[in-house]
């Protein structure tokens, strides 16, 4: 099928830059260097601001660490307008997720307990089937996005349920690449964010992008990879994330399981996966750049021996950066911020209680979505599931 384009992204009349195009209504792809000086594009479209952006977002973790609820509740907290993690404000929009090793009472189950007695919203479609890419499920989420043209995010859980078969005699590389490359050429059709939870290798790595299960030829043509680890200490889960159009950043999260969400922490993880002692001094730099010792002392409470002992070797340890008068500061107090920044989190801590019914924390529009029989011949759209035989088939979520 053809995808619509972009509109800056449309052919115009003239040469292209010299090389020729003979199709009409495909991407545009050459400019001349003045000419693309001279064209305005828009800012990339956020689904989740300062995390995901359009394009191919991988978000990988281990076997259980928690990535189905996590991406259920952003698609939810994008659907509804609401917030992401609990702290960061999205703008609503249609949200279609393909929970492709889920049920739709699992989906329903999940989905009571994460709204705590709110209504679903309307905006989010599931479906617990789709054909391979290969197979046509490309054009399958194409006609949805189609027919959703304010689309602000697309996450197929997982990656491999949907990749199909790799062309013969392509190296890994090449086959993980072009299989990425099917669901880039649907983001950047549409201008939608799609999330695609994968798997890490069990071979831990220094880079968590090495961690990534597959060749580089996966995480090297996502837009944006996020890695879901269990950090150690206090915090319940790291996100680690990379990217074009994102800043690389870690950030610390607390799962809450009477209600199945993630909570972005206060503070980078090293707030929370330090000694109490060294949390509190990094605390106290980060507000208080270019402290000396005897006034962190001051300002934590600890003692000015135990402060004057630790600063050196969190500064050897990478924790603080120290100038030649002794004055310490954190690592981070240098970033320049060049995409949306991630807010701070309330100051209160957060409970399944509070979390939903916090001041200025809108309620989730829309009504609640029911499991039905879907018939295909209803119109295009994410094909039914295929029943198995036995006691108990599982029904499609209609698309809506």
């Amino acid at each position: 099928m053809t995808h619509p384009p972009r509109s800056h992204l449309r052919l115009v009349s003239g040469d292209a830059g010299g090389l020729e195009t003979s199709a009409p209504g495909l991407q545009r792809t050459a400019w001349t260097a003045d000419e693309l000086m001279a064209t305005t594009f828009p800012e990339p479209k956020w689904a989740v601001p300062g995390l995901l952006a359009e394009g191919v977002n991988l978000l990988a973790g281990p076997p259980k660490v928690g990535k189905s609820w996590l991406s259920l509740g952003l698609g939810l907290a994008v659907a509804s307008g609401g917030k992401a993690f609990e702290a960061i404000d999205v703008a609503p929009g249609p949200v279609l997720y393909l929970a492709l090793e889920d049920t739709p009472r699992r989906l329903q189950s999940r989905m009571r307990k994460m709204l705590a007695g709110r209504p679903a919203p309307a905006a989010l479609t599931l479906s617990t089937y789709c054909p391979t890419l290969t197979d046509g499920g490309d054009e399958a989420i194409g006609r949805w996005l189609e027919r959703h043209p304010d689309a602000r995010m697309v996450v197929i859980d997982v990656f491999a349920k949907v990749r199909g078969k790799a062309p013969v005699g392509l190296s890994a590389y090449d086959a993980d690449y072009t299989a990425m490359s099917r669901v880039k050429h649907l983001a950047d059709a549409y201008g939608v964010a799609i999330v695609l939870v994968h798997h890490v290798r069990k071979m831990a790595s220094e880079d968590f992008l090495n961690t990534v299960s597959g060749t580089n030829g996966i995480a090297g043509a996502a837009d944006a990879t996020l890695v879901l680890s269990r950090a150690r200490g206090t915090a319940d889960g790291m996100l680690q994330i990379t990217g074009r159009d994102v800043d690389e950043a870690e950030y610390a999260l607390s799962f809450q399981p009477a209600c199945g969400a993630w909570h972005l922490l206060d503070g980078p993880p090293e707030d929370h996966t330090l000694t109490e002692t060294r949390a509190a001094i990094v605390r106290y730099v980060r507000a208080n750049p270019g402290s000396n010792p005897k006034s962190i002392a001051d300002g934590t409470g600890l003692s000015y021996d135990n402060v004057r002992k630790t600063c050196p070797r969190m500064a050897a340890d990478g924790q603080l950066l120290a100038d030649a008068a002794g004055r310490y500061r954190t690592p981070d107090s240098d970033r320049t911020e060049t995409v949306p920044a991630v807010p701070a989190v309330p100051d209160h801590p957060l409970t399944c209680e509070n979390a939903t019914d916090r001041q200025g924390h809108p309620s989730l529009p829309g009504v609640t979505a029911v499991p039905v029989q879907h018939n295909a011949a209803d119109g295009p759209g994410i094909p039914p599931t295929k029943q198995a035989p036995g006691p108990h088939p599982t029904q499609e979520v209609h698309p809506s």
